[in-house]
């Protein structure tokens, strides 16, 4: 049980599947409803802070190298032309909603992205995300939960 907790935990955290794969997974693992959103959902919202320090202190020392290189910047164009736009001109509510759709790409990681990108604030920033992390856990959650329970 404990195990199971923690791999929902790791995939809240993955950028592979965030949230939005570590609640299916623990509630069809048979674990606790309300415990599993709690845990992948403050999971979820931690990568926004250790983002946040990689992009600010690490990732310039990872610039030096070619492939690193071209990778991030590879990202931030993608980032910029899919919702840069959109983002920029909503700020905060554009950055909520990016974050908030159950998609893939369109999580926390990304939001991050963003905020650094953007250079938006922040506390504002911070905030957009973990709204956008509920929003998109609580749409995940609750049919997942509907569809263990039979209703769905």
């Amino acid at each position: 049980m404990v195990t199971d907790f923690i791999i929902a935990i790791l995939w809240s955290i993955s950028p592979l599947g965030e949230a939005k794969l570590g609640i299916p997974f623990g509630l069809l693992k048979g674990l606790n409803i309300y415990l599993v959103f709690l845990f992948c959902f403050i999971a979820n919202v931690l990568v926004f802070p250790l983002m946040m320090f990689f992009l600010d202190k690490v990732n310039h020392y990872f610039l030096r190298w070619n492939f690193y290189k071209k990778s991030a910047i590879y990202v931030a164009r993608k980032a910029k032309v899919g919702s840069g736009d959109k983002i920029k001109k909503y700020g905060f509510w554009g950055l909520m909603f990016f974050v908030m759709l159950p998609l893939p790409g369109t999580g926390v990681y990304a939001g991050s992205i963003a905020t650094y990108l953007f250079k938006i604030e922040r506390k504002k920033a911070f905030l957009a995300n973990t709204i956008g992390i509920f929003f998109s856990s609580l749409m995940i959650w609750i049919p997942s939960v509907l569809k263990i329970k039979g209703i769905f």
